[in-house]
């Protein structure tokens, strides 16, 4: 059982402050740098996607897969049908909702935008579009992440 909770405490925690970077994204990041003038707003972006490249923030957003994983395998092995059944659901649903959905969404409106400079009219044609349709799919992002941390919380108080 200490390593069944331990292991869900991590993969918990990973996917709880993957889900809170979004969070703050949805709510409040992009909000402002749509504010600005496109230029601005897209070197922002621009240097926000370079710096996101960091081993804390990857550690958790790509350590939370295993770290689900390895929580619903154990809880499986400890005979805790209950728990593993909230585990692989917050394993599926973070892997697909926040994983899958950055790879396959996001990254490429990342690319795309990191190919324009700042200040030219093709930059400030895309951006409104770009912040308009990555938001969206952060907001996708941010609650399959979320619910999966809840998930998680969940097995825990079933294990």
């Amino acid at each position: 059982m200490a390593t069944l909770t331990a292991v869900v405490i991590a993969s918990l925690l990973a996917a709880g402050l993957v889900g809170g970077v979004f969070f703050a994204f949805s709510v409040f990041v992009m909000r402002a740098l749509a504010e600005l003038p496109a230029a601005h707003g897209v070197a922002a972006m621009q240097r926000i996607n370079v710096t996101v490249i960091h081993p804390l923030f990857l550690g958790s957003f790509l350590g939370a897969v295993p770290l689900l994983a390895a929580a619903a395998l154990v809880a499986r092995a400890d005979g805790r049908s209950q728990a593993f059944t909230w585990l692989a659901l917050s394993f599926v649903v973070y892997t697909a909702g926040s994983v899958a959905v950055t790879m396959l969404f996001n990254v490429p409106r990342n690319n795309k935008l990191a190919a324009l400079p700042p200040s030219s009219t093709e930059a400030a044609a895309y951006w409104p579009v770009y912040v308009r349709e990555w938001l969206l799919w952060n907001h996708v992002r941010c609650i399959a992440s979320l619910v999966a941390a809840a998930a998680s919380a969940y097995a825990l108080a079933v294990a």
